[in-house]
């Protein structure tokens, strides 16, 4: 008799793996080749802020703050403006960024004024109306106050961007 329940049991475990494996896999989600252009809503949050220096850092970013809401233009060229990502007074010139196929590597080389050089890099993953980035700021200053800045930033597609005029 205790062979028959455990050849039983067997048997049932056995069809059931047989029709989870027969069964479609819907993990598939669609990799969109860019952003969809228009306006979309950015929100930042400062997971971690450390002196390089041994100073105070020279930020007004702060672990543990509220998040930063702030709105961005995306051109039709999947062009985003550094300012989505840089704190205020920083000026900031592109280089070897791309967006393509559902990736972001975007990099800015910037320069605060009074103050020096940093780098931004943007790396994360985007659909067609919405992204995830972490963005890690490093910097280069002539006087104390150098740090590291990683925050989290996600974008959503709020609607066209404001005309011009």
């Amino acid at each position: 008799m205790r062979l028959i329940v455990m050849t039983a049991a067997s048997a049932v475990l056995l069809a059931s793996c047989g029709d989870e494996a027969a069964a479609p896999a819907n993990n598939d989600v669609a990799v969109a080749a860019a952003l969809t252009p228009g306006e979309y809503e950015l929100t930042a949050k400062v997971d971690e802020l450390r002196s390089t220096d041994k100073t105070t850092p020279a930020t007004t970013s702060k672990v543990g703050a509220d998040p930063v809401v702030t709105k961005t233009c995306v051109g039709p060229d999947n062009a985003m403006d550094s300012a989505a990502f840089i704190e205020a007074r920083e000026t900031c010139t592109p280089s070897d960024s791309y967006m393509k196929d559902g990736r972001m590597n975007l990099q800015y080389k910037c320069n605060r004024p009074g103050k020096g050089q940093l780098t931004q890099l943007v790396d994360g993953d985007f659909t067609a109306d919405s992204f995830t980035a972490q963005v890690r700021t490093a910097t280069y200053y002539a006087g104390s106050g150098d740090y590291e800045l990683v925050r989290s930033v996600t974008g959503k597609r709020v609607g066209d961007c404001a005309k011009a005029g």
